[in-house]
């Protein structure tokens, strides 16, 4: 099997430096009807409209992805997932509920991402929190009356800290189009990159297909954002002691490389309240994100029996998750 390469991520943000962004026209002729029409400008894999012959153009951006991952799910697959998911969702509208049930077709993308390695190295300075106990006089009520009781208290003696951490990435993956948030796409993470494969058309053929609209340097950003979470814990750990604290640190990045690859998708949308609501399911794993609508009518209806004493206290107990999502989204 060819290898999956990696490439050199310094030298190709120098020459993307030396290059203009051009004008973008996708007019595509369709091989079996011979209808013209336009593709959004960063496509390059569509079905024909009016005949739903798949068509595929040439790339217009400088880097273009020499690998892929495959569906794995399939399309009914993927929609027994999605409305699993969706049935689960509390609070959700009831006209979601009925969306869920129906025959709504999921659209099948290859979208685009970043990979990122790196191997780096971060000096921190920082203070190791010990904690030790003494020994004092504290005022207590037993049975109404107050006695005096000595008692262990917990105190922290903190020290100065200094050190260098050392760690290697593989493999960041950060979603590079704006066609979906970056936040559902990063919701559908792990994808197993170790089962890439060299760039084919012919895995294209029925989906759609684009090309990346968030850049090499600012993807590059956004994979430091989550080296730096890594980092941190690292830090902790080696910092030691029963709490850290971290004032500085800084980064260096060496052995930088990148891929440009292509990760398959099922995409739908919901439209509630004049607002659009998308949904994505990983094409690998089957993992499903998407962002979702409340039905207020319905959290004042559970918070109306929350209120009603005995009755309330009884439901909380059957559907403790109904609770729990009362208090995340803090719904009074």
């Amino acid at each position: 099997m060819e290898q999956i390469k990696e490439y050199d991520l310094p030298s190709a943000l120098h020459a993307l430096n030396q290059q203009h962004e051009q004008v973008i026209n996708k007019e595509v002729k369709c091989n079996k009807c011979a209808a013209t029409f336009s593709m959004t400008p960063y496509s390059f894999s569509s079905n024909c409209p009016y005949c739903d012959t798949p068509a595929i153009t040439n790339f217009v951006k400088e880097i273009t992805p020499k690998s892929l991952l495959p569906f794995q799910v399939s399309h009914k697959e993927a929609q027994t997932l999605f409305k699993k998911w969706l049935g689960s969702l509390w609070f959700a509208p009831s006209k979601l509920k009925k969306f869920a049930q129906g025959d709504e077709k999921l659209k099948g993308y290859y979208l685009p991402h970043w990979t990122y390695d790196a191997n780096t190295s971060t000096t921190y300075q920082g203070q190791r929190g010990d904690v030790y106990y003494v020994t004092v006089t504290k005022t207590v009520m037993v049975d109404g009356r107050q006695e005096q009781r000595r008692v262990q208290e917990a105190r922290i003696r903190w020290t100065a800290v200094s050190g260098r951490v050392h760690n290697s990435f593989d493999d960041i993956t950060i979603g590079a189009s704006k066609t979906i948030s970056y936040a559902i796409l990063d919701n559908l993470a792990p994808w197993h990159t170790e089962r890439l494969l060299p760039f084919d058309q012919k895995y294209l053929a029925g989906f759609n297909s684009e090309e990346y609209t968030i850049g090499l340097d600012n993807g590059f950003e956004l994979a430091k954002v989550k080296m730096n979470h890594v980092i941190r814990q690292d830090i902790q750990r080696d910092i030691g002691g029963d709490q850290q604290q971290i004032s500085s640190m800084q980064t260096s990045y060496a052995n930088t490389s990148y891929k440009n690859v292509l990760f398959p998708l099922w995409t739908a949308q919901f439209k509630w309240k004049n607002k659009i609501y998308n949904y994505a399911i990983n094409g690998q794993t089957g993992k499903v994100s998407g962002e979702r609508p409340y039905s207020w009518l319905k959290i004042a209806a559970i918070v109306g029996t929350l209120g009603g004493g005995a009755g309330g206290a009884v439901y909380v107990d059957q559907h403790p998750e109904v609770l729990r999502e009362i208090i995340q989204y803090q719904i009074p």
